[in-house]
């Protein structure tokens, strides 16, 4: 026989049980665990909306409604549990937005002011493409930059990637603007060098190899009237034709006659009075007065174009004998235009970037084909572009991912017209993506765009040209 309970126990079994509460251990089905929202990526878009952006979080099951701002956000997509996809609704306002997920079954989570509109920058001053990124100066001074940002070439303060303008970060306002593999500069009115991202080699400028997210003023107190971006280093020209290059040297590319890195502004040796200087990925040009080109660093295509194959730690003078009105460069080829608007090219030449016709590397400069008038060049990784005087666009040269403009994706090694009719002021050349600086301001942009340096809120390719999201 089992021993009674005492009195007290009994009483209390009792009243639970009058209560309906269970007397032991029934099983409970606990709440289905709520949706929480982690963050979006991009964080930023304009207010015109249509950013195509990724949402992560947990729970995403049984989704009836994503919003933005209080707008439902388009083409709504469920990868996962974890991630959404969709477009952003426009907004009548800027600044930092929530957004929500609601879910039949989990309830709805938030995450706080984690997309931001931005407003639309004035019309763009100037446009300049890096290795996969893009930056411009609106015509207030202020800089955005798009596209790639592992060290902090966007200059936001972030190293997330973005594929619609973000505003470069210090309140500065600039008059020129160059972009290099992974790191920015720009010049203010006053002739103060600033740039920002990676800094390994001293592109930076600033005395450190420390990589920076914001602009840095560059070190030595130079002024300079411009300024020019190759891979890892920078070279600038002051008012007197005094020019100055820092960052990598390994192969002579800061033209000081050694092979040794600089974080501070070295002048290039040879007491030369240069114009323009301009930075392939490791070799610099420049012109005297008279119009002669001088180049220096690594040749081993013939991109110095003085015949040979031999890197200069010094300038050395471009054979032919011919007299250029500007000069351009490539990654590993260079390009100058003569008064009369002839296209002239050296250098490497595999996939045609040089225009001539063939594939054959030049160490001299041979002719652009073609019989086209050019008021500019422009080189990029394993193509160039042209400007005629009437604002038309002709690129040649490597074309996988539509960078010739001309909406095909086959190589050419003569120049092909831009698509779209647009007529540019300006062109510049990344890796695998041209940009190009319309005569009212937009920018257009077309090519590679796995990082979003078309600057169109997508991550997809395009053969013809974009507008860039924001400018008019």
């Amino acid at each position: 026989m089992l021993p009674s309970l005492p009195t007290k126990a009994v009483a209390i079994a009792g009243s639970l049980a009058a209560a309906g509460a269970p007397l032991c251990c029934k099983d409970v089905t606990p709440p289905p665990p709520q949706v929480t929202v982690a963050g979006v990526s991009p964080a930023n878009g304009p207010l015109s909306g249509g950013t195509s952006v990724t949402i992560t979080g947990t729970n995403f099951v049984d989704v009836t409604s994503l919003t933005l701002g209080g707008n439902e956000i388009g083409n709504r997509a469920v990868v996962s549990a974890t991630e959404l996809r969709g477009t952003t609704p426009a907004s009548t306002s800027s600044g930092a937005k929530d957004v929500v997920v609601t879910s039949s079954s989990h309830g709805s989570g938030t995450c706080t002011g984690c997309f931001s509109y931005v407003p639309p920058p004035a019309l763009a001053a100037v446009v300049a493409a890096g290795l996969r990124y893009v930056c411009a100066v609106a015509n207030t001074g202020a800089a955005y930059c798009w596209g790639f940002n592992t060290t902090g070439q966007l200059g936001n303060g972030s190293l997330a990637n973005s594929s619609v303008p973000v505003a470069v970060s210090g309140g500065l306002t600039f008059s020129a603007l160059v972009a290099g593999t992974d790191h920015t500069c720009a010049l203010t009115s006053s002739e103060a060098a600033y740039c920002w991202g990676g800094n390994a080699f001293g592109a930076l400028g600033n005395g450190s190899s420390t990589t920076s997210m914001v602009p840095v003023a560059v070190s030595g107190g130079v002024s300079f009237a411009a300024l020019t971006a190759g891979s890892f280093h920078t070279c600038g020209l002051t008012s007197t034709g005094a020019t100055y290059c820092w960052g990598a040297n390994y192969l002579g590319q800061l033209g000081d006659g050694s092979t040794t890195d600089r974080s501070t502004p070295a002048t290039v040796s040879g007491g030369l009075s240069l114009s323009a200087p301009v930075a392939g990925a490791y070799h610099n040009c420049g012109l005297t007065s008279a119009g002669a080109a001088y180049c220096w660093g690594h040749n081993y295509y013939g991109q110095l174009g003085d015949g040979s194959t031999t890197n200069s730690t010094t300038p050395v003078a471009v054979s032919g004998g011919l007299s250029f009105s500007t000069l351009a460069t490539g990654w590993f080829h260079t390009c100058g235009l003569t008064s009369a608007g002839t296209a002239y090219c050296w250098g490497r030449n595999d996939i045609g970037q040089l225009g001539d016709g063939s594939t054959t590397d030049r160490a001299m400069p041979v002719t652009v084909s073609g019989g086209l008038s050019f008021s500019a060049v422009a080189g990029g990784y394993l193509h160039s572009c042209g400007l005629t005087t009437t604002g038309a666009a002709y690129c040649w040269g490597y074309n996988y991912f539509g960078q010739l403009g001309n909406g095909a994706l086959t190589d050419s090694p003569i120049p092909v017209a831009v698509s779209r009719g647009v007529s540019f002021s300006v062109l510049t050349l990344g890796d695998h993506h041209t940009c190009g600086l319309a005569s009212a301001g937009a920018v257009y942009c077309w090519g590679d765009n796995e990082y979003g340096q078309l600057g169109n809120g997508s991550t997809i390719n395009s053969s013809s040209p974009v507008a860039v999201s924001g400018w008019p």
